[in-house]
């Protein structure tokens, strides 16, 4: 059984197109090139490594990190038309996706996992995203493990009425967003050696390897368990510009038992390294991939002199 809730938009002013560019500098002004800083870690500098902090969660307040590189050219794309798009109960994609429609008076309808979820009081997650004016239609999670086969998306297209819309996938990762985060490596050339983000979908990573120079590799840290990204990596490159590109590898080590799964030590990691640097570490991708890479350092992955670039891609939710 399919459910759906509905939300207010704030905003109703219509947003200007110009040949598929998103031309309302009022809305949505980024942040571009985000901060690089570096910082003193004793766990990088004893082995000669230094540590720099890509600020993507800089960006934009509320189309946060990749969010906002992934987002807006399918936003461009849509053209004003309702936009589309898949998530779990605690999507950061959704909610940024959600922000975009109410900041540029778009149509957003969230596909959210679990029609079980409709029957409860919505997470402070969907919560904002429903606030943000996006309509929520919530799918069981039979549906939503079939949502790209075609059959299955244009019933979900009728069932919210939009057979018109532009549809995003899960995540946002796709050709256009790939292409989008190609930008950050671009920021990145000759400023690292190593670009390390962590991966979801993996769109970002895709982009970032491609931006990045001669010599110069990125470094995905999963945050879900199952090893299959690499495959979908090479796709979306692919999809983007016609065959893979750049230097990137996977380490799958640090998921911490799945997508938004912590544990005590990830938690106290992630308290430590806020209190060293000022930094507001969000857990469930940020945390696990500052966690990654110090422990790659303390294993002698990174040989000394070596510039490590931590891409933060997301700011903590405040509810």
């Amino acid at each position: 059984m399919d459910h759906v809730r509905s939300g207010q938009s704030e905003f109703s002013h219509r947003t200007v197109f110009d040949n598929g560019l998103v031309t309302d500098p009022a809305a949505l002004r980024p942040r571009l090139p985000s901060p690089l800083r570096e910082v003193t870690d004793d766990r990088f500098a004893r082995h000669g490594v230094r540590l720099l902090l890509k600020r993507d969660d800089l960006i934009h307040p509320e189309l946060i990190g990749n969010k906002w590189r992934k987002l807006v050219p399918n936003l461009a794309a849509a053209a004003g038309r309702p936009i589309v798009t898949f998530g779990g109960a605690y999507s950061n994609h959704l909610r940024a996706t959600a922000a975009a429609g109410r900041l540029l008076g778009l149509t957003t309808v969230g596909v959210v996992r679990g029609d079980e979820l409709a029957d409860r009081p919505l997470n402070p997650s969907l919560a904002r995203c429903a606030a943000d004016g996006m309509r929520l239609h919530f799918v069981d999670r039979s549906a939503y493990r079939r949502k790209t086969d075609p059959d299955t998306l244009a019933a979900v297209l009728r069932a919210v009425g939009a057979e018109d819309a532009y549809v995003v996938p899960e995540g946002g990762s796709n050709a256009a967003a790939v292409r989008g985060c190609r930008a950050l490596g671009e920021e990145l050339r000759g400023r690292a050696d190593v670009a390390a983000v962590a991966c979801g979908t993996g769109g970002t990573l895709a982009g970032l390897a491609a931006g990045l120079g001669p010599g110069e590799r990125a470094l995905g840290i999963p945050v879900l368990k199952g090893g299959f990204l690499s495959t979908g990596i090479r796709a979306l490159q692919t999809e983007a510009f016609g065959a893979p590109r750049g230097d990137w590898r996977l380490d799958d080590r640090f998921h911490f038992g799945g997508y938004a799964r912590t544990t005590p030590a990830l938690d106290a990691f992630a308290e430590d390294f806020e209190q060293r640097h000022g930094l507001p570490v969000e857990r469930l991708y940020v945390a696990k991939l500052l966690y990654g890479l110090v422990t790659l350092a303390e294993e002698g992955a990174f040989a000394p002199g070596t510039a490590v670039a931590a891409v933060v891609t997301g700011a903590p939710f405040d509810g």
